[in-house]
């Protein structure tokens, strides 16, 4: 089988974490920021993991990650 292609958007927007969960970032931090409380911004600064149902769709977007 040949290899296969990473989907370079994905890979910019998740990590694999080494358990094998997908990470990702928080939206609605890149604009219009100055109407956004501070305690919001800094809850939208952490990362989270991707819901259970939509890992493995990722996954196969990612497969060398």
């Amino acid at each position: 089988m040949s290899k296969l292609k990473t989907h370079r958007g994905a890979a910019k927007r998740f990590k694999v974490t080494g358990t094998g969960k997908v990470k990702r970032s928080k939206a609605n931090k890149s604009h219009i920021l100055t109407g956004k409380p501070s305690k919001r911004m800094r809850h939208l600064r952490t990362s989270t993991l991707v819901a259970e149902t939509d890992q493995a769709n990722i996954k196969r977007l990612i497969p060398y990650m």
